[in-house]
């Protein structure tokens, strides 16, 4: 295979920016996950059918629990308070702690519960049908808070930690910085080295939970001299000296009840023995527990999805305008079908992806961003239908449609902006295949500046390799004539589903063709393309929706056995096959809108307007802090007179001696600490 770095006319910028991404991956997995497979026009039927099931004890075991946690979150959650407030009180933690959620991904040796992650992902679920801030504060405590130290945690670091984190400590996950969002990679946060520790400076952003946490992980880079040091993952607590937690929260449009944490890092020095897996592998980390954030982001989306479509359904058959119900108008009724489609769909690609995170799945990474993107994306889709269906009603702040749509909008910004993760589904999903294409290109083709007689030797050269060949023929029938390849079969799906699965693998061999196609008219020119790679990762995110459906769909038919006059699966049948309907549409409008497009006349406006705004005062809009350009320190500053302050903690590596949350002091719970 040919290495995309080394293709003629790419930029400085995108060879280091590839250089860099194969670096935080790590080399490619020996067996493609499914959404890679999609781009070479392949269905995997063994990573889709049979739909991922959970044993019949873990299920029994998470079942009770739920039973708990509804019952709780029924009678005694105050999601308004919470939301109004804007905090989570201690007592809900507390309650949160004593009924095992918090603690329900951590080994029993720990104190936890031993759950699995699809199970964890039905309890997060559960909770984003009734308060989205309590989702996401459960889940940045496990997905990505204490989950670094469950995966790459030696046994001393677990015994120390895990059952704190189990039982009374909330967790924190340090990776953003004023000038780091999804740029993981750019860490600017730092270590040296002194003998037995590591020396930490610098500054964390958006650390939920970090305030009234007992530890957090904190990605740093190692200062060198010859600037090529590598990020780790460091575990501190708040009370170690030089920890200074200077803006508690700020007050915010979604998920209201959570608490964003500002925390600098003033010559902070922790002991080796709190350094998390390898030197220089912190990237890896954080990019391993994003996988399962990604997972729970999603779940709460799912839920919060649900809440709202039952609301609105029923709201729907009781509210009358015209003499009419609103259930009776067929406008209501498309938004009704499309949030039943969409709320299965997510369900089915959001426990697909649990499924493989919990079969440990060699090459998920795709998976779960994609799992990010698509339950973030049709989870507000459906709210947004929700909330028109009830029309004014809903912006009633009593009513919780109200709140899940605004704690809905985040989930499409954070865990990777979905712009972000198109390009990377598009990249990464295509990244072998373009390479392949790229070395039958360099060994067919003529390079601009390569000589005559060597391009003859060349060709015919390679012309006469099999194996060359083998791959040339095909690939240039598909990409000079249009001619594409045989479509893949699905075996496993009953009679029932056959019309959905064929469908779905004409659209899968559509796809290769596309990307083949896109990638020769726009050569090397397609990485600065990211609408036409938006386009394409669309398409391949709703190809994924699509089988994940398809599968569970099929379990479900399975279930129920011959008795298909069952009104829930009847609902479930009806829902699935709209999606389909509506995920070929948009398919096909994807590939449409890459040839057929505004993009040209979008450029040209963009550019006018950039121009426009350099030539306003930059003291009238509010500039990023840390920006680089010379507007550092020249835009407007926010009036927060009228806004909600919170307390930081006023000393700078005094903290309280309470890990922040009134549990003991967690230096003196640290592993081989001598502070």
């Amino acid at each position: 295979m040919a290495d995309l770095k080394n293709l003629k006319g790419i930029s400085d910028a995108d060879k280091k920016l590839i250089a860099e991404a194969e670096e935080w991956l790590g080399a490619e997995p020996t067996k493609m996950g499914p959404m890679k497979n999609l781009f070479w026009g392949r269905v995997k039927e063994d990573f889709y059918f049979p739909y991922p099931q959970v044993s019949a004890e873990e299920k029994a075991a998470c079942d009770a629990l739920l039973a708990r946690l509804d019952e709780y979150l029924r009678n005694e959650h105050p999601s308004i308070e919470i939301d109004q407030n804007q905090e989570i009180p201690r007592w809900v933690v507390d309650k949160l702690f004593a009924l095992g959620v918090l603690g329900m991904t951590i080994p029993k040796e720990y104190g936890g519960l031993s759950l699995g992650i699809t199970s964890y992902n039905r309890v997060l679920e559960r909770l984003g049908q009734s308060c989205g801030s309590t989702a996401v504060m459960v889940s940045a405590h496990q997905s990505i808070g204490c989950k670094a130290v469950m995966l790459y945690g030696t046994e001393d670091q677990k015994k120390k930690w895990l059952p704190h984190l189990a039982k009374d400590w909330l967790s924190a996950f340090c990776l953003s910085e004023p000038n780091v969002g999804c740029d993981a990679g750019g860490q600017e946060t730092n270590f040296t080295k002194d003998g037995d520790y590591y020396i930490i400076n610098g500054e964390k952003k958006w650390a939920t939970s970090g305030a009234v946490s007992g530890l957090f992980t904190v990605m740093a880079r190692e200062n060198r001299p010859d600037g090529k040091g590598k990020i780790s993952a460091i575990v501190c607590h708040p009370d170690m000296p030089g920890v200074e937690i200077y803006q508690r929260n700020r007050s915010k449009m979604s998920i209201r009840g959570t608490w964003q944490a500002r925390i600098r890092f003033h010559g902070v020095r922790v002991h080796k023995s709190h350094l998390l897996g390898q030197e220089g592998r912190g990237l890896q980390i954080a990019l391993s527990c994003l996988n399962y954030g990604r997972c729970t982001l999603s779940a709460g989306m799912l839920g919060g999805a649900r809440a709202a479509m039952d609301q609105s359904v029923v709201w729907s058959q009781n509210r009358f305008q015209f003499g009419k119900a609103l259930a009776e108008q067929e406008l209501v009724r498309a938004r009704i079908a499309r949030m039943a489609a969409l709320c299965y769909a997510m369900d089915a690609v959001l426990y697909m992806t649990t499924g493989m995170l919990d079969r440990h799945d060699d090459d998920i990474q795709v998976e779960t961003a994609v799992c990010k993107v698509f339950c973030s994306e049709m989870g507000w889709r459906a709210v947004n239908d929700a909330v028109q269906i009830m029309g004014g009603e809903s912006c009633m702040t009593e009513n919780e449609v109200e709140r899940i749509f605004r704690d809905s909008r985040i989930n499409l910004i954070v865990e990777g902006a979905n712009e972000v993760m198109q390009s990377y589904i598009f990249g990464y999903g295509g990244k072998q295949l373009a390479e392949q294409m790229v070395g039958i290109k360099n060994a067919l083709m003529k390079d601009p500046d390569e000589g005559l007689f060597a391009f003859l030797g060349k060709a015919v050269k390679n012309s006469l390799r099999p194996q060359i060949m083998k791959i040339a023929i095909p690939l240039g029938l598909e990409v000079f004539f249009g001619i594409r390849r045989k479509f893949p079969k699905i075996n496993a799906v009953s009679p029932q589903l056959r019309d959905a699965a064929d469908r779905c693998s004409a659209l899968v061999r559509e796809h290769t063709y596309q990307f083949k196609a896109l990638s020769k008219k726009f050569d090397v020119k397609l990485l600065e393309r990211q609408s036409v790679q938006a386009r394409l990762a669309d398409a391949a995110i709703l190809l994924h929706g699509w089988l994940c459906t398809l599968a569970k769909l099929e379990s479900d038919l399975k279930a129920v056995g011959g008795n298909t006059n069952d009104p829930k699966f009847q609902r479930d049948m009806a829902a699935a096959m709209h999606f389909f309907d509506l995920a070929e549409v948009e398919i096909r409008d994807s590939y449409r809108r890459c040839y057929f497009n505004a993009d040209e006349t979008m450029l040209k406006a963009a550019e006018a307007e950039l121009a426009y705004a350099k030539t306003q005062p930059v003291e009238r809009f509010i500039i990023p802090e840390k920006t680089p350009t010379a507007n550092r320190g020249k835009g407007r500053k926010p009036n927060q007179t009228a806004i909600k302050q919170f307390g930081g903690i006023p000393t700078v590596g005094g903290g309280n001696g309470t890990g922040g949350n009134g549990a003991a002091t967690p230096s003196q719970q640290a592993v081989g600490s001598t502070h």
